[in-house]
């Protein structure tokens, strides 16, 4: 990558710096040509885990592989141009300790060359957060409901819709900061815990499912897109694409069928002699 793209990307510093500032726009990713699409009006964007779901069809994220998440890391930071990019470390990859932790998101940053990685949980994993950001590599942290705990929750629930649950989810939010992380994800959190752990704080906040006074806000890009027919509560979506995929799906069938496509404009004539 040249200096000059280097240059001209936001950095993790610059998204730190943001907090109590300009909301922080971020969305999903995990193609190169949408990354192009998004790159110029999000300030981060998220290879997330829920590729899984999305891409692949799978039930949950628990069966990410971290070829998986670079793959498409890689065909990503290829579109991406200014947005800063973040891969999450996928189930397994760092859960074991700090030192499989720093080699698997070595790694990522090696074979992707995004900037950062996301991982989930709050006060178990500070010792790995504090371990691989004072060996430079900068984390995003993830609370609230983290879908690769699904099984531990009994399913995505809500978190913190219960004054008797904060204090727990309080102190991983803390913990995730004072660790040295420049971010943290908040997801399907009550939303005044979620507005009172931005205020606890020194990082911003990025709510999905949470807050509108999170710092920033993250959906999944298809979700937004209206490609998910059943899209969780906190979504708005801005686009009914799957029913205009259907659509022209549909028209595109009909005119094989009554072979009228491809038409004379879509064929290649034969050269004239001579």
């Amino acid at each position: 990558m040249s200096a000059q793209v280097q240059s001209k990307r936001i950095s993790v510093p610059q998204i730190r710096a943001r907090k109590g500032g300009e909301p922080i726009v971020c969305l999903t990713c995990y193609h190169a040509h949408t990354a192009r699409l998004l790159d110029e009006h999000v300030d981060l964007m998220l290879v997330g885990d829920s590729l899984g779901m999305v891409i692949h069809g799978l039930e949950t994220t628990l069966g990410v592989t971290m070829e998986m998440m670079i793959l498409h890391g890689q065909a990503v930071m290829r579109g991406a141009k200014k947005a800063l990019v973040v891969v999450d470390m996928p189930f397994g990859s760092y859960e074991e300790s700090p030192q499989l932790a720093f080699k698997n998101a070595a790694r990522i940053l090696a074979e992707t060359g995004c900037q950062a990685v996301k991982l989930e949980g709050g006060v178990a994993m500070a010792e790995t957060v504090a371990y691989l950001t004072s060996r430079g590599i900068p984390v995003m942290g993830h609370i609230g409901l983290t879908p690769q705990r699904i099984q531990i929750f009994g399913g995505f629930k809500t978190q913190g819709r219960t004054e008797a649950e904060w204090p727990a989810i309080e102190a991983d939010a803390k913990a995730i900061a004072e660790a040295g992380a420049f971010a943290l994800t908040l997801e399907g959190m009550a939303e005044p815990l979620a507005a009172k752990i931005t205020k606890e704080i020194t990082i911003p906040t990025i709510g999905i499912g949470a807050s509108p006074l999170c710092d920033g806000q993250i959906l999944v890009m298809e979700d937004m897109l209206g490609l998910n027919p059943t899209p969780p509560k906190f979504v708005r979506q801005y686009a009914e694409m799957g029913a205009d995929i259907e659509a022209a799906v549909k028209a595109y069938a009909a005119d094989v069928r009554a072979r009228t496509f491809p038409g004379k404009e879509n064929v290649y004539p034969m050269k004239k002699a001579g």
